[in-house]
């Protein structure tokens, strides 16, 4: 998919988005937020950033639709990736620090304007999650996320994704072939037998290392069995998550928080 420069906010002179900010429409601004880690040897270390990128992108233009001025911001593509340490490529931040930082970008976009800020994380280890999340504590309806890890949507993905087998699986190199297929190696992919291990499962037994998972390759799932047209269906899903969570956030009253 082409992006369209329309919604992307860092291709905006201070003059168009000074006049988006103070239209007579709500601004949401959505904010990828993904992690540089391991996908296994086929993804690359940026999948996770692509993917937020995508929904994003995805996101905005059924906001305008919607009557929202949407804007897709530089994605924040740094986060918490201890349970990949074991392997190359593994750059993990902090959570205090990522937490901080979110935090300071969302106050900065609610300065400049815009109605709702709304975290867009494609990284959904647990500590990563928390880090994210905490960075749109007290701040209200004006800043949310928007994480396939919450239930209602949970239930709308994949099979692979549901069981919770889907680190660099068939869940996300499906996505990766339909939003980045430069980041696959489709051919190593192919070749590739299933690893048939729940990361969810681990982490709630209080496994925190992939290896340690069996994950012997930093990945999990059936990658061999993803396709294009099962990523553009399962991106539809995500973008419609952060249609749904910033349409809420905007029709809440204020002092609700």
């Amino acid at each position: 998919m082409t992006r369209d420069r329309t919604y992307a906010l860092g291709a905006h002179t201070t003059e168009s988005f000074a006049r988006v900010a103070t239209g007579d429409r709500p601004l949401a601004v959505l904010v990828p937020v993904g992690a540089v880690e391991p996908h296994g040897p086929h993804l690359g270390l940026s999948t996770d950033i692509a993917i937020s990128q995508a929904v994003c992108d995805r996101a905005a233009p059924a906001l305008d639709r919607a009557g929202v001025a949407a804007l897709v911001s530089p994605a924040v593509p740094f986060g918490v990736t201890d349970c990949a340490r074991a392997f190359a490529g593994a750059i993990s931040v902090p959570a205090d620090v990522v937490t901080a930082y979110l935090r300071a970008v969302i106050d900065g976009f609610l300065a400049q304007g815009a109605s709702h800020v709304c975290l867009v994380n494609s990284h959904l280890e647990p500590a990563h999650d928390q880090a994210v999340r905490a960075a749109a504590e007290g701040r209200g309806a004006r800043a949310g996320i928007a994480s396939p890890l919450e239930r209602r949507y949970a239930r709308t993905l994949s099979e692979e994704f549901r069981r919770g087998a889907c680190h660099a699986g068939r869940y996300e190199t499906s996505i990766a072939l339909a939003a980045a297929p430069e980041l696959v190696d489709d051919e190593t992919a192919r070749a590739l037998p299933e690893v048939d291990v729940s990361l969810s499962d681990a982490l709630a037994a209080g496994v925190r290392d992939f290896a340690d998972m069996g994950l012997s390759r930093a990945y999990a799932g059936a990658p061999a069995r993803a396709t294009t047209e099962e990523g553009v269906a399962l991106l539809r899903k995500l973008a419609d998550m952060v249609v749904t969570q910033v349409r809420e956030a905007l029709e809440r009253p204020p002092d609700r928080g």
